[in-house]
């Protein structure tokens, strides 16, 4: 029987401060909850429904995570849906590991990205071209925010993830940086390398000045209409398409 303690432990984690404190975060939904669970993440509880148990039988009742059967108006209480009729899980944290590129990867930097649904948006991206690290600013998004999770569709248990001082990594990477600006090369016309480091900058910004001097080569979506700009998420799918076609 799921307990008032596991419940009030389930709430808190929708509040950063409680991820951090508990290293712990949740998913919801059918998709992001059957990913979590055939991922390398450590699950810990499973909140499912009848629904649920019916379509993916295999799953609950896994040895070592604390599963409860219980109804739709119980997940729609704990988690951040309107409407949820599957399931929830809690999983562990992750350490926050430097990452280690390659001379062969392409990777993604984000410089202060704040809005949770451009980072799960970007991470979704990054996924479906087969980019798998991404480098963080430390005021970007936290990566278990649920709307980033929730935004992902899943794929965030298929990237790796590093929150740092952005400064500090790009001055030391011996990776090509290119970076997105509104005055730059041409994007199709650009000579692009297959792999370096893509840097997005700021919702309203943009990239910030202590990084543009870091950047190898300047790259611009051209405009064929009159909008003033592009979303940061619209933005970083179109340079990773131009990256994995001319590459």
């Amino acid at each position: 029987m799921l307990s008032k303690n596991t419940v009030k432990f389930i709430k808190s984690l929708q509040q950063k401060k409680f991820r951090k404190q508990e290293r712990a975060f949740f998913v919801e939904g059918n998709k992001n909850v059957t990913e979590l669970l055939a991922s390398d993440f450590k699950v810990t509880h499973l909140l499912y429904t009848d629904k649920f148990a019916g379509s993916h039988p295999g799953l609950v009742n896994k040895p070592g995570i604390a599963s409860y059967e219980v109804g739709q108006k119980v997940l729609e209480s704990l988690g951040s849906f309107v409407t949820s009729d599957s399931a929830l899980a809690v999983a562990q944290t992750k350490s926050n590991t430097p990452l280690v590129l390659d001379q062969t990867d392409l990777a993604i930097a984000l410089d202060n990205v704040r809005d949770p649904g451009n980072l799960g948006t970007i991470i979704r991206i990054a996924d479906w071209y087969g980019i798998r690290k991404l480098i963080l600013s430390e005021e970007t998004a936290d990566f278990y925010n649920s709307k980033v999770l929730n935004s992902s569709m899943g794929s965030f248990t298929r990237v790796e993830f590093f929150y740092t001082n952005l400064q500090n990594f790009l001055s030391q990477t011996k990776l090509p940086v290119y970076g997105a600006f509104l005055e730059g090369e041409n994007i199709h016309q650009a000579s692009l390398k297959a792999s370096g480091i893509i840097l997005m900058g700021n919702e309203s910004n943009g990239i910030s000045d202590s990084l543009a001097s870091l950047v190898s080569t300047k790259l611009t979506i051209p405009s064929f209409g009159q909008a003033e700009s592009l979303n940061v998420a619209v933005a970083t799918a179109v340079i990773c398409d131009n990256f994995r076609r001319k590459t």
